[in-house]
């Protein structure tokens, strides 16, 4: 095997494609940096199964995309079509992972695995299928990335609701929920998410160009503008951790600048009675608690953590004479990171937002990133250090609100 096989390889985003001396394909991977991926198979020790793999490379291809995303929609497709051994040794076609859009009204796009899908229910009448996808992981980071650009239901067909629901206020509903979009607009949306997931990005933007274009000369700015938006969010994609292989938050100690400093903010409050907010603050890794503040919600009413969220930031970038953080942690999932990038976009400040998400049984530490370093990179933090600054922020959150909630008691 040549050491220099992986020399010509470039350091972006693609998928390789690892054939043995009778030019027979053996196994295709992803990478958002195919050099640095594909080095790592020769670099270091590996199991069983990667050792034979490596035994047996003969040759290396790769085929370069613009994004880690499209390496991913890329890397299924070209599985599907080839099936290579030591792809498909690891799972038989059940275990798979699929996005299936359904055949409704207004089709929703579904995460399922291959014993799941319609397909196999009813055959005669199965919904539209993509995959297969070989990591959950990253096709749910996938989809996240795919709504924010095109925003689909995942509501049951038909049923309406007295509101619009939480994802249509962060623009990822298209407002199906409550009636709010048309037959044929969201048709356009489904079509376009169906390119997207078949490696079309560039028929897709092609197309939105040439709507955008109509809709300016028909005077229809607010659609142009729209338009405008889903056009950039395409062409900016941001490769988020979602191939684990490349990503670059395995590190757990990181170089900062000198007064590295972290805000983190939480909210406490019962069904929004003595709600509050919290902002704790760490300077090179160490809480500094003469810089926590705490706030008592002015201006939202009832049990509405984002909106409170969003107040208490707002509030924070009032006070011109504190120090700027270099991050910002936010004790939450997509939608309160959502809402703090919502604030700071308001003031047209480039900070840095992490996320961290417990998930449904409030047991896990998803990190979440909003609005890369100012270098276009990822803040590299010790994932330790930033849910060290969520508990802090929490506990302190939690011990003003029981102080309000005694005073109001007594009063």
């Amino acid at each position: 095997m040549p050491k220099n096989i992986s020399k010509n390889l470039p350091p972006t985003p693609g998928v390789y494609i690892m054939k043995n001396t009778k030019g027979e394909i053996l196994y295709i991977g992803k990478a958002v940096n195919l050099k640095r991926r594909v080095s790592s198979y020769f670099l270091r020790a590996h199991d069983y199964r990667i050792e034979k793999l490596v035994s047996q490379i003969k040759k290396i291809e790769h085929k370069k995309t613009d994004t880690g995303l499209e390496a991913l929609i890329l890397e299924s497709e070209l599985i599907k079509k080839h099936q290579p051994p030591f792809n498909i040794l690891e799972k038989d076609d059940k275990s798979f992972l699929y996005v299936e859009i359904t055949k409704e009204k207004f089709p929703r796009v579904l995460l399922v695995r291959g014993k799941d899908h319609s397909s196999n229910l009813k055959p005669k009448t199965s919904n539209l299928l993509y995959g297969p996808f070989t990591s959950s992981s990253a096709l749910r980071e996938a989809l996240k990335i795919i709504r924010r650009v095109f925003p689909y239901s995942i509501h049951e067909p038909g049923k309406i609701y007295n509101r619009p629901c939480f994802d249509f206020s962060i623009g990822q509903c298209p407002g199906t929920c409550k009636g709010l979009i048309s037959e044929k607009d969201y048709q356009r949306t489904i079509k376009n998410i169906k390119l997207f997931l078949s490696g079309k990005k560039h028929q897709i933007l092609k197309s939105l160009s040439k709507d955008m274009k109509q809709a300016s000369n028909s005077l229809e700015f607010e659609e142009a503008e729209k338009i405008k938006r889903q056009i950039f969010a395409l062409k900016h994609i941001e490769d988020t951790a979602f191939i684990s292989e490349d990503s670059h938050l395995k590190s757990n100690s990181y170089n900062l600048k000198p007064n590295f400093r972290i805000e983190g903010y939480d909210i406490s409050n019962i069904s929004g009675v003595s709600a509050v907010g919290s902002m704790a603050v760490f300077i090179n890794g160490k809480p500094n608690k003469n810089e926590y503040r705490k706030f008592k919600i002015k201006t939202v009413k009832g049990p509405d953590d984002v909106g409170m969220l969003k107040e208490i930031i707002r509030r924070r970038f009032d006070h011109k004479n504190w120090a700027f953080p270099d991050v910002i942690l936010i004790d939450g999932g997509r939608g309160q990171v959502n809402a703090a990038k919502s604030v700071l976009n308001e003031r047209n400040l480039k900070i840095p937002i992490v996320g961290i998400a417990k998930g449904p049984k409030r047991k896990k530490n998803d990190l979440i990133y909003i609005n890369s370093g100012r270098d276009g990179g990822k803040v590299k933090i010790d994932k330790k250090i930033l849910i060290q600054v969520r508990d802090e922020a929490h506990r302190f959150a939690i011990q003003y609100h029981k102080q309000l909630r005694s005073r109001n008691f007594l009063t």
